[in-house]
């Protein structure tokens, strides 16, 4: 293959725009548990904290 070995991850799948998609979940959790608004809200935020947090976890160890 002429010295450079073809890539096996797709590129949405790497550790950056992983990271970033984690750390807006992140983000939305902790908006979600500050808002006075809507308690649907407030209800779901810590399972999208928790989501956010593992997926940062996970995708820390995908390839560049």
């Amino acid at each position: 293959m002429s010295g450079e070995r073809r890539r096996a991850w797709p590129r949405w799948l790497r550790r950056g725009p992983m990271e970033a998609v984690a750390t807006a979940l992140i983000a939305a959790g902790v908006f979600m548990l500050l808002q006075p608004f809507a308690l649907w809200l407030y209800t779901w935020s810590f399972v999208t904290t928790l989501t956010g947090t593992a997926m940062f976890v996970v995708v820390s160890k995908f390839p560049d």
